[in-house]
């Protein structure tokens, strides 16, 4: 998700809806995206996905940026025993992740909170895996447009997807969307946009996701648009190596600051666009409902 959210360099990450184009996504090995992938280095379920992010405005403005950028997969029932010394689990450090950073952030279980927006959903995972594609804290700053939950049956297959997604004003929506049983191939879901991310987008705008669950590659897409015209795509596709002390070392020092330039880039990318003529909008009030339910697409 790096991720979504926000035009303003933000929205989230993306593949292409019918008619587009899709950007920034590698051929995906695993042919399904019914059930889990191979685990990473170490025998773990969590792992590294090294990539990058592309954002295309194809209307009001045309703009395109490509960045590189890495995020986490973890899997919320193993990443305390998996987890490397060098992710550290408070604010500060070179490389940070919290649970409390996500969700309600009130520091209630994470899981629980995950299943009882599942369970709200009419979704019982029987206690399958939930494995979380996030950024981590970079030098104690930490923020995410958009951190994707994939959410298991026990045998694996994979039940519903959960987007969450966060603007610069800290707000948060997560959109909650289940997988068809005999789904294969890319996810595709749309949701309807409940949460003000940009202030060059409007509000009564439609996303389209595209996601190919994480094995050797991973990618998400987002494409928005207003009825059946697109106006952004964004897209996050990256490549699988092992959570170790090793790689996160490597990736912070090949990604430095990986946190904070995303956020100086949304505000960068703001200033273009007013400089290219585009519309300032009123950001409203967020929605009360913490969730947003959408749905499949073929």
């Amino acid at each position: 998700m790096g991720v979504v959210a926000g035009s303003t360099g933000s929205e989230l990450r993306a593949e292409a809806s019918p008619g587009q184009t899709a950007i920034g996504q590698p051929p995906h090995p695993s042919g399904s995206a019914a059930h889990l992938p191979p685990q990473g280095g170490k025998d773990t379920a969590s792992a590294l996905y090294i990539g990058e992010v592309v954002h295309q405005r194809t209307r009001t403005y045309d703009h395109r940026l490509r960045y590189r950028t890495y995020m986490l997969l973890l899997d919320l029932d193993t990443i305390e025993e998996e987890r490397p010394r060098m992710l550290g689990r408070g604010r500060f450090g070179l490389t940070s992740w919290r649970a409390a950073d996500h969700g309600d952030r009130s520091g209630r279980p994470l899981r629980a909170q995950i299943e009882g927006h599942l369970a709200d959903a009419g979704i019982d995972l029987d206690g399958g895996a939930i494995r979380l594609l996030t950024m981590p804290r970079i030098l104690g700053y930490g923020f995410n447009p958009i951190s994707v939950y994939f959410c298991h049956r026990p045998d694996g297959a994979l039940a519903a997807l959960l987007y969450e997604v966060t603007n610069t004003f800290h707000e948060r929506h997560s959109y909650l969307i289940a997988v068809p049983a005999d789904g294969a191939g890319p996810v595709r879901q749309t949701a309807e946009k409940r949460l003000f991310v940009s202030p060059f987008m409007d509000m009564g705008l439609t996303y389209d996701f595209t996601v190919r669950p994480p094995g050797e590659a991973v990618s998400v897409v987002v494409a928005v648009r207003r009825g059946e015209t697109p106006i952004l795509t964004a897209s996050f596709a990256g490549q699988r190596r092992p959570l170790t002390d090793a790689s996160l070392l490597r990736a912070f020092v090949t990604h430095p600051l990986l946190t904070w330039k995303v956020t100086w880039g949304i505000h960068w990318e703001a200033l273009l666009g007013m400089l290219k003529g585009a519309k300032y909008r009123e950001r409203g009030a967020p929605p009360k409902p913490p969730v947003t339910v959408g749905h499949a697409r073929s």
